[in-house]
């Protein structure tokens, strides 16, 4: 699918949101839209596979007929179900029923079936509680079919979403839906409800440019970024992981680069975006063995797998990407004072838990490893427990480069964000700052400003290559930045002021000579058209 049909699909899926979701917020609106997405992949997903596993047996039905090929299987081979059933789950993970399917389900809303809802909330439940393994328990428990949001009464509900479902599969059925397809189409809509809901798109949605780079700084070999993109990463964690769209990003840098992840990991608070995050790593191909999302705190690391006694059994990830909440007001307890993730370097405070999110990342970090992640700048330079967190990582030699970026990217808040690299075996000394916040450096929009693939290009480039450039990078020694108190505000290192050009008099009098006489000129010529006319002359 060309990137143009890609945008077009997605434009008339949340053109489709736009129009149908009336008063109903375009939070809770996501929520349905994107789990009946996610329920068209599974069944398409699920027909695909039972087609192969039933060969010529399975039946073959003309486009409008009312009942699906799977259905017309089940009713003529009762017996057989159990067994085949058994299979399915072996092979794609899962089982759904022919009522279930999503073909099903849009037939019933073409015939604005009055117990579509019924089916509905009757496939949900099946699909979270008897089809999958226990990994996808309550995939679909923050969608209310009985809200009020949806209509006041059955009836009403049900004619609501009977136009919602016909409406999606009439404008899925324009394009070819095959898997990069609906990822990507759900991807965009996450992206354009993130947009329209303000605040509240900062517990989910990292802008696609700002993971772009994130992305391209760790799937590049963290010991020699000179030498490109790694073919292989064991594993790739994401602690603050919303919608997983930083992971997938990931996964496509080093894809495209011909190269393989081990397995996915990531962790999120939010029930809601946790949710989102499982669906979209399937719709996005990848298979349920080959990821694992937890839902809990990360601060009070609440992840069995994480809380592991035995250094040699405790995990550690290669690669590790984060945009967490920006200065998250936290309850730093005297337990977690000696909590092994923050005991050498002390706790962040209170009023920001910035530092507390990234030590909990730094230390699943594997020694070769690399880890880029996204705070607010006040990170570099505020003082208290947090310089003292940041001496000591500096001491250590474990922060590699400083990116300063633009204010306004996110849609959550407009302050300036900058991307901490941190390794725990670094070759260089010295610790690259890149200034990528200056105007030439973006472009203005209205409401968001936006990094061009020239800019992203550039920033990467610089630090792939660690070039220095005046006004925008430089690589500073560490006695330097111990002079500045290991205070890292990227103006104490990179001057953006540009040099006044020198005046040379006397180019400047020659020039000034040059206009006065053609001064002169162009008066005599006026004054010679004046004494033709009889009009006073020019003095």
């Amino acid at each position: 699918m060309t990137e143009q049909n890609q945008k077009a699909l997605g434009n008339t899926l949340w053109s489709i949101a736009d129009q149908l979701r009336g008063a109903m917020d375009a939070d809770d609106f996501r929520d349905y839209m994107l789990s009946f997405l996610f329920l068209r992949y599974l069944s398409d997903n699920y027909e695909t596979a039972a087609k192969k596993e039933l060969g010529r047996d399975y039946p073959e039905v003309d486009e409008d007929a009312r009942e699906v090929p799977l259905a017309l299987w089940y009713a003529a081979n009762e017996g057989d179900v159990p067994d085949f059933e058994k299979q399915m789950r072996r092979k794609v993970h899962y089982v759904i029923k022919p009522e279930h399917l999503w073909s099903s389900i849009a037939n019933q809303a073409r015939m604005q079936d009055s117990f579509l809802l019924s089916t509905l909330q009757l496939g949900f439940k099946y699909i979270e509680t008897e089809s999958f393994e226990s990994t996808f328990q309550g995939l679909f428990s923050e969608i209310d079919l009985t809200s009020p949001k949806l209509g006041k009464s059955y009836p009403d509900r049900n004619v609501k979403l009977c136009t919602i479902i016909q409406k999606i599969a009439e404008g899925l059925a324009e394009f070819s839906t095959d898997i990069d397809a609906l990822g990507d189409a759900y991807e965009y809509l996450i992206g354009q409800f993130a947009a329209g809901s303000g605040k509240k798109a900062g517990e989910f949605y990292t802008p696609q440019q700002i993971s772009d780079i994130l992305s391209a700084i760790v799937t590049l070999d963290s010991q020699e970024p000179k030498t490109g993109t790694k073919k292989r990463l064991e594993s790739v964690m994401d602690f603050a992981c919303g919608s997983g769209s930083l992971l997938l990003n990931v996964r496509k840098k080093v894809a495209k680069a011909g190269g393989t992840i081990g397995k996915i990991f990531g962790q999120e608070k939010n029930i809601t975006t946790y949710n989102l995050a499982r669906m979209n790593m399937l719709l996005h191909g990848v298979k349920d063995t080959e990821f694992e999302i937890f839902h809990g705190d990360t601060l009070l690391n609440e992840w069995d797998m994480l809380r592991e006694q035995n250094p040699a059994k405790r995990p550690s990830f290669d690669t590790i990407v984060a945009n967490p909440p920006f200065s998250y007001r936290w309850e730093p307890t005297d337990a977690l004072a000696d909590d092994v993730r923050f005991k050498s370097h002390g706790l962040a405070p209170k009023s920001a838990a910035d530092f507390a999110f990234l030590l909990h990342g730094f230390h699943y970090l594997k020694d070769e490893g690399v880890m880029a992640i996204i705070l607010p700048h006040g990170v570099l330079f505020r003082g208290g427990a947090e310089e003292r967190i940041r001496t000591k990582l500096l001491k250590d030699g474990h922060i590699d480069t400083v990116i300063g970026l633009p204010a306004n990217l996110f849609y959550s808040t407009g302050i300036p964000v900058c991307i901490l690299v941190l390794k725990k075996c670094k070759k260089p000394d010295d610790v690259l700052f890149i200034n990528a916040s200056g105007p030439e450096h973006f472009d203005k929009g209205k409401r968001q400003n936006q990094l061009s693939k020239t800019h992203i290009a550039k920033i990467i480039k610089t630090y792939q290559f660690r070039e220095e450039e005046a006004r925008y990078s430089r690589r500073v020694e560490m006695a330097e930045i111990e002079k500045n108190d290991f205070n890292l505000n990227i103006s104490r290192y990179i001057s953006t002021a540009v040099a006044e050009k020198e005046i040379e008099l006397d180019e400047v009098n020659q020039t000034l000579g040059d206009i006065e006489k053609e001064i002169a000129k162009a008066k005599a010529k006026h004054n010679a058209f004046l004494k033709e006319l009889g009009l006073p002359l020019l003095p």
